[in-house]
Formats: C-alpha cells, sequence, structure tokens
C-alpha cells in the first residue's frame, strides 16, 4: 500500500484522541475498519505505530517521529485546500477591491484603467481628505490599498508592515481666486501677491495649512486663514471672507 495524506490525518487523529475507540467516531468510521486500516499503514511502513492497551493507544518512539513529520504535512495540505478553494470562489464571483483615496485627479484615469483590464475586480472607493487615517485604515484591514498625498515638509505617519510605492514624485495644488481679486487676470500669480489675503484651506488635511505657512514665509509674507470644508470654502472665495483657496 502507498502511503497517502489521508493515512498520516488518521495517524494524527488516533494520537490526539488517545484511543480507536474516539478517533473513529471523529473521522466517522467504524473501530474495526480504522483498527485494519491502522494495521495497513503500520505493515507498509513496516514498523508498530501505537501501543494497544485496556485504556486506549500511545505513539510507540518510533509513531512519535512519524507524526513529527506527519502533522505539518496534514496541515499545509489543509491549508492549499482552503486556499484554492477560496481563490477559485474569487475568481468565479469577482474580487472586491477596498480602496482609499485623497482628492487626486489620477484616481478616475487608474480605476477606467483598472475595470477594462480586470474586468472580475469590484472596486470601492472611500474618500478622506486625511491620509494618516486611511494609512491606518489599511494597516488595521479595513482598506486593501490607498492612494495618498505627502505634503512637502510634513511626512506621513506610516504603520508597520505597509508596502510604500510612490507613483508621482511630485503633484501641483492651485489656487482658487475671486474674479475681482486683482491677481485673478494675471498669467502668473507670485505668492508675494497673495500674502495680504485671507485664506481658505482645509484644517483635516495633513500638513497642508503648515506648508502654506512655509510657502508665504519664503515669499516674506505671514498668511492668515481659517478652516473651511471645500464646498463652504468655494463660497468664502466667491462672496464671504476669503480671498484665496489651495486646493489639488
Amino acid at each position: 500500500m502507498e502511503l497517502e495524506v489521508r493515512h498520516l490525518r488518521v495517524l494524527c487523529v488516533i494520537a490526539d484522541a488517545g484511543s480507536l475507540h474516539k478517533a473513529a467516531r471523529e473521522l466517522g468510521m467504524a473501530q474495526p475498519s480504522l483498527s485494519t486500516q491502522l494495521r495497513r499503514i503500520e505493515n507498509a511502513l513496516g514498523a508498530q505505530l501505537f501501543l494497544r492497551t485496556r485504556t486506549g493507544c500511545r505513539p510507540t518512539p518510533l509513531g512519535l517521529a512519524v507524526l513529527s513529520r506527519a502533522r505539518p504535512l496534514v496541515t499545509e495540505f489543509a491549508a492549499i485546500v482552503t486556499e484554492t478553494r477560496a481563490a477559485a470562489a474569487r475568481a468565479a464571483c469577482g474580487f472586491r477591491l477596498r480602496i482609499g483615496a485623497t482628492a487626486s485627479r489620477a484616481i478616475p484615469g487608474w480605476l477606467h484603467r483598472l475595470r477594462t483590464g480586470e474586468p472580475r475586480v469590484e472596486p470601492t472607493l472611500q474618500m478622506n481628505v486625511s491620509a494618516n487615517t486611511l494609512l491606518a485604515m489599511v494597516a488595521a484591514g479595513r482598506l486593501d490599498m490607498a492612494f495618498v498625498h505627502e505634503v512637502e515638509g510634513s511626512p506621513l505617519r506610516m504603520p508597520p508592515g505597509l508596502c510604500v510605492r510612490v507613483l508621482v514624485e511630485r503633484e501641483p495644488q492651485f489656487v482658487t481666486l475671486a474674479a475681482d481679486h486683482p491677481a485673478a487676470s494675471r498669467r502668473r500669480v507670485r505668492m508675494a501677491d497673495l500674502a495680504g489675503d485671507r485664506w481658505m484651506i482645509d484644517a483635516t488635511v495633513d500638513g497642508e495649512w503648515d506648508a502654506l505657512c512655509r510657502a508665504l514665509r519664503s515669499a516674506g509674507a505671514r498668511g492668515r486663514g481659517r478652516g473651511r470644508g471645500r464646498r463652504r470654502g468655494e463660497r468664502a472665495v466667491r462672496g464671504g471672507p476669503g480671498r484665496a483657496r489651495v486646493h489639488r
């Protein structure tokens, strides 16, 4: 008889149960059939693997050696079966990819290419202005991946164990001005031209206000600002107290 993985599993069950009666019940077979199978396994190996007693059975020294090699094989084979079945189910039903992203013009194009090239992938998109929040969600298993931006001079809090890939070295920022702003009609605008304005900026964007202050200081100015969401910031620039708004 040639040994198979199912025979190794029988040996492991017998050792764990401590008796042929309990092992047979766990395996869903009659005890005489299990006893016959154990003898066939021992004959195939040419050695006695278990000592039978009135109270049960226990492995022989050689049986312990066989079990030490058999257990990892049984565990690995079970993992192969489980993982293969799960992969086959995903391939048949589609794979859900949970994506997080801060605001970026690159996202729509990437999603289009993903849907075109991988039709079985079903992406879901969760937007959040905080890159650090998205990274924490990936680390916690609530997202599969995240597109984030890092403001220059304000490093992100990178959780351990994440794989990072830089897709765009530098991404421009833009300033929205009121139509009647003195600099609105100019082709080129310097930071010094905007230094006296009150800025509208989303305070929840990691590091963005600090970066704006550094840019204004480099132009010899000092920024005045207040935190606003995107929609409120746009309304404030059009007709409220804000004169300039930073966005991507």
